[in-house]
């Protein structure tokens, strides 16, 4: 049943006299840097060193370097922008601020898209690795997949102190185990692998740089739970510093490694570790990496699901979803029904993937649009809203500049992202002229 206006007049009143379940203020500056660590230092550093190099060959690494400096503005943006009104919801927040309701909810509908169509994605990836040290159906991929989904919609259910705790344990291990990795892989690093430079010319850079992207995204995902951190205007900028630097460098490191074993050349271009440590350790090496893999991919899916529920939340909460999702349990203090509405459309989706044979290039392009046009949206939304600091405006601007030069090479996956646009504008219409009957 449709909520009416008194109804929900009735429960703003509850929420601003305490006696509505609230989510909770927990988040501290260890928890605030694996957030991102784990946000950004995701799938990506499995799977696209490979496919980068496959494309673009050693210059690949330039690709590397720059989007690691350019990630920077990106970062601090929305770290700015979350100290300075910190509440959940993130770049949808910023936008509604910005330009109002309509293009909050297109960020928002373009949230939900790269979860749900990003989370079996990047599930898939973990599989694959597991695949690598250990013969699977492709069935039976799926459903690691999908037990890796299943694990983090219950750690987040439990609450946000319970996720970030779980969380900081999975990045130091993904650090550790990362570090590692790299440290054994150099003996087998060959300069020879480096030449030539760019076997295709620089064209095919462009297409690296927008599937490397996808490696940086997650700066944004720390400001969607902004309004459950202790001391925001503290800890965003002290934690963007630390996991700039951290995940540059690890990013790098491995992209490099990767070239200069020629694993990308010899069948390891979708699990280039497990053919880097298989080489060194045999088939312990192989083992090692899939564990390595299930620790990355569940860390991104756990901190995106903490962050996407939020933004699914708030935007319920204005109308850009279903009211009926804007809701929050009363015991562990998280928004339950986003919950389950983000698991069971990406369980949908990964069934999708499966029946269709859709390969995994598409498979990350498509969030990886929409993806991007919500930091397009959010690098707007910071030019507005910082416009009186000079320096922070410019670091907006630089992020809008990078945003737009890439996306023209998502290609045709991007049209799945001009749908769920057109169908929020959509809905925020229909639902506008419901309001009013």
């Amino acid at each position: 049943m449709r909520e009416g206006p008194e109804i929900r007049l009735q429960r703003d009143v509850r929420k601003f006299q305490g006696e509505e379940p609230q989510l909770r203020k927990e988040i501290t500056l260890r928890h605030a840097v694996s957030l991102y660590i784990s946000s950004v230092l995701g799938s990506g550093v499995l799977v696209l060193p490979g496919l980068a190099a496959r494309l673009a060959g050693p210059a690949s690494l330039l690709a590397w370097i720059g989007l690691s400096l350019a990630s920077y503005p990106f970062a601090y943006t929305f770290a700015t922008l979350s100290a300075r009104r910190p509440e959940s919801g993130g770049v949808y927040s910023f936008a509604k601020e910005s330009f109002g309701l309509p293009v909050a909810a297109v960020s928002g509908w373009l949230f939900a898209l790269w979860f749900i169509s990003g989370g079996p994605a990047v599930t898939l990836i973990a599989a694959s690795y597991v695949a690598y040290a250990f013969p699977l159906s492709r069935g039976e991929s799926y459903v690691i997949a999908a037990g890796t989904m299943l694990v983090a919609f219950i750690v987040n259910y439990r609450g946000i102190t319970f996720s970030s705790r779980v969380q900081l344990g999975v990045v130091v291990a993904i650090v550790a185990l990362l570090l590692s990795a790299v440290v054994f892989s150099v003996g087998s690093v060959d300069m020879r692998n480096f030449v030539p430079f760019a076997p295709a010319g620089l064209l095919p850079l462009g297409t690296a740089a927008a599937l490397i992207f996808w490696s940086f995204l997650g700066y944004e995902n720390v400001s969607n739970v902004a309004g459950e951190f202790r001391n925001p205007e503290r800890d965003f900028r002290r934690s963007i510093l630390l996991s700039v630097v951290v995940i540059g460098c690890l990013y790098v490191a491995v992209a490099a490694v990767t070239v200069g074993t020629g694993a990308f050349r010899s069948g390891g271009s979708v699990a280039p570790f497990a053919a880097i440590l298989a080489h060194t350790f045999g088939p312990y090496g192989a083992a090692g990496t899939a564990v390595l893999a299930l620790f990355i991919i569940f860390g991104a899916e756990n901190a995106y699901t903490a962050g996407m529920s939020r933004v699914i939340y708030a935007a319920a909460r204005d109308g850009a979803f279903p009211r009926f999702l804007d809701h929050v349990h009363v015991k562990t203090g998280v928004p339950d029904r986003s919950l389950v509405m983000l698991f069971t459309l990406s369980m949908v989706m990964l069934g999708f993937y499966f029946f269709a044979d859709i390969d995994l290039e598409t498979a990350l392009l498509i969030p990886g649009g929409a993806a991007i046009l919500v930091y397009v949206i959010g690098s707007a939304s910071g030019i507005r809203l910082l416009r009186r600091d000079g320096r922070r405006t410019v670091l907006a601007w630089m992020s809008l500049v990078i945003s737009l030069s890439i996306l023209p090479f998502v290609g045709i996956p991007a049209l799945v992202s001009v749908i769920a646009v057109l169908a929020a504008l959509a809905f925020v219409v229909i639902a506008g002229r419901r309001s009013r009957l």
